[in-house]
């Protein structure tokens, strides 16, 4: 393989999930009575940073936008994670994968032990020699700091082994994480991200489906 390091983002890579998140919003933002948007376009919220979501999307203020947060994960906490599912073919390719001789990690912006749970919900918890992700005060979020993380999680060495790591993603921050970071990406066109902004990041590589992943790493 081209790579030794595989780092697959979690939303809309791995699981679709946009159904539990979407839910834990609608709760979260209904309890602090805060005017709903449009929850339509998953793209706005399923990828960026939680609390980026609070700030931007739902337009709060700072204190608010935690609250707002914390909310968010009581919900999905008891309700919103039991939503998630694995891409049909997801389970095929890491079983490739773990033939060859790779490392491999989930790399989200989600906080840690949520995206755990997630892959064990997924029954995937034995595919992965690693699950990373943010911390519970909002730190390690973006994939520029998680990058890094994740390469070190699984024994490696980040500023040795740019070269040998690849981020799979479906959204721009992905694809910017791998640039700011200097390693490769590959995006993918079934998740919930837009192509065009993935590219507007640098990304040049894509599959279409979770099946034409394996002859990109090779």
């Amino acid at each position: 393989m081209k790579y030794k390091y595989i780092l697959f983002d979690l939303d809309g890579t791995v699981s679709e999930s946009a159904e539990g998140i979407r839910a834990s919003l609608e709760y979260a933002i209904s309890t602090l009575g805060a005017p709903m948007p449009d929850l339509n376009d998953c793209t706005r919220y399923v990828g960026p940073p939680l609390i980026d979501t609070f700030l931007n999307l739902v337009g709060l203020d700072p204190e608010t936008a935690e609250r707002g947060a914390q909310l968010y994960r009581d919900y999905y906490n008891e309700k919103g994670k039991f939503l998630n599912r694995a891409y049909k073919g997801i389970p095929e390719l890491l079983q490739k994968l773990r033939e060859e001789d790779v490392r491999m990690c989930i790399c989200s912006s989600k906080y840690e032990p949520f995206a755990e749970e997630i892959i064990d919900i997924l029954g995937l918890d034995g595919d992965f020699d690693a699950v990373c992700g943010s911390n519970i005060d909002g730190s390690r979020k973006d994939k520029k700091d998680l990058i890094p993380y994740a390469v070190a999680c699984l024994g490696g060495d980040f500023e040795r082994d740019r070269e040998k790591t690849v981020m799979l993603g479906d959204t721009w921050y992905d694809a910017k994480g791998a640039r700011l970071c200097g390693v490769d990406f590959i995006g993918v066109r079934y998740g919930y991200g837009d192509i065009g902004a993935m590219e507007e990041q640098g990304a040049a590589v894509f599959a279409g489906t979770p099946g034409e992943i394996f002859g990109l790493l090779k």
